[in-house]
């Protein structure tokens, strides 16, 4: 027998019905973004492996394990991008989008980093992603934050919390950096094997650690919020007023850093714990130096990115992907009913285009097509037996024990599922 091809580790297929949840995700960033004026950007998957090297930084986990790098026919060094910041910049400078002007983008597709695929973390993995350029003030962070908060309300979801931190100018990191290798270095024996290895060349690294006996040394490391000189305090007093007003509950977090090189100021992360380790959902902050790194003008930005897989897990976890997977499953209970329910059905798409319905097909007995019509995820069944065709009725029924079942005529089925489906799934804001 011929050996069946399959798919690379860490690559995955996704099927219907979980494409509907994509969708959705998708749907939902690009109503929120829009709604703020951010226009979509759309950015090619391999780039030159210099412009990672230069934006992310050479001696990040990143580039050193993570990148994938090949050279082409011509010899050339590319990569298949492992995030989405460089190649916006990169594209800015390329179009000459900077120059005295304000810009804001979002976007939405795969990315690649070869590493230990688990739960939410895949070696071609997508996010949504908000850059704003231009914008010096911490009233854009403010803004890129709210975006973000709105958008995973729209998602549903519940119990995320924000972590907030200031990482200061270049020069209080530096300062920092100095301050925090002096205090690891004296503890090096007792850190992790990767910690240790950290000390030297990333060390604000060393306070993401998940270790245990680390993260205890950790708890009297230096905070950076001590180093913050006048700039970055008024920066950070800013942002965290801003938020304030728009009635966005933080955490500070003096612990919180980014993995990549670029970061400046205000970082900031939503963070739940339904995912284990993975714990983090959306994540960004202010890289005002990046655009000159890669060869622009001196140029604020700010940006955040969210991983679609850890999105789609958690909104399976928490059952609130309702609204962008199946929504209405149709029972027939006999070949009468089944005959009725396909001609009905059309017209209720004809009245409600958008409406995710399956008729079912291939018999069987009551009880096994509701099992199928729970399994579906469907928020409501539609049931139809002799009765109920005599009648010129049907019977809507809730999935999820929202409301008691109704008998309905069909000329008023379509308006009253608009009615129910249109109050969301059970959920809580952030």
């Amino acid at each position: 027998m011929t050996a069946r091809v399959q798919a690379v580790r860490g690559m995955n297929d996704v099927l219907p019905p979980e494409t509907g949840v994509w969708q959705h995700v998708r749907d939902c960033a690009r109503t929120v973004m829009e709604s703020y004026g951010y226009g979509e950007i759309l950015l090619p998957l391999v780039e030159r492996a210099e412009l990672f090297n230069r934006a992310v930084g050479e001696v990040t986990d990143v580039v050193e394990k993570e990148m994938y790098v090949f050279e082409d026919r011509g010899g050339e060094a590319l990569a298949l991008r492992p995030e989405g910041t460089a190649g916006c910049v990169r594209a800015c400078i390329e179009h000459g989008l900077l120059h005295n002007q304000q810009q804001r983008f979002w976007y939405f597709g795969p990315m690649f980093r070869y590493e230990r695929p688990q739960a939410g973390r895949y070696r071609q993995f997508h996010q949504v992603g908000v850059e704003a350029y231009g914008m010096a003030g911490p009233d854009i962070d403010v803004e890129v934050i709210a975006a973000g908060s709105r958008f995973l309300r729209r998602l549903g979801f519940r119990g995320l919390q924000l972590h907030l931190n200031s990482l200061g100018t270049p020069a209080v990191r530096t300062a920092y950096r100095q301050a925090l290798v002096d205090f690891l270095q004296a503890h090096a024996p007792q850190l992790d094997a990767d910690s240790q290895q950290r000390i030297a060349r990333n060390p604000l690294r060393v306070l993401d650690s998940k270790v245990p006996a680390t993260q205890a040394i950790l708890a009297d490391a230096p905070s950076i919020l001590d180093y913050l000189d006048t700039p970055s305090r008024v920066h950070f007093d800013g942002l965290q007023q801003g938020l304030s007003d728009l009635g966005i509950a933080c955490v500070v977090d003096p612990r919180l850093v980014r993995g990549l090189d670029y970061y400046t100021h205000g970082v900031f992360e939503w963070q739940t714990t339904e995912l284990g380790a993975q714990g983090t959902v959306c994540a960004g902050g202010r890289y005002d130096g990046l655009v000159e790194q890669l060869g622009g003008e001196p140029t604020p930005a700010v940006g955040f990115a969210s991983g679609v897989e850890r999105l789609v897990l958690l909104l399976q976890q928490q059952a609130a992907a309702a609204t962008g997977a199946l929504q209405v499953y149709v029972c027939g209970l006999d070949a009468e009913s089944q005959r009725v329910a396909l001609r009905e059905c059309e017209r209720v798409r004809d009245a409600l285009p958008a409406l995710q319905m399956l008729v079912h097909a291939g018999g069987g007995s009551l009880k096994s097509q509701l099992r199928r019509a729970n399994a579906s995820g469907a928020r409501y069944a539609l049931v139809l037996g002799s009765r109920e065709v005599e009648d010129g009725v049907v019977q809507v029924k809730s999935l999820r024990g929202e409301r008691e079942p109704e008998l309905v005529a069909w000329r008023d089925v379509a308006p009253r599922l608009m009615e129910y489906l249109a109050a969301p799934p059970v959920s809580a804001e952030i």
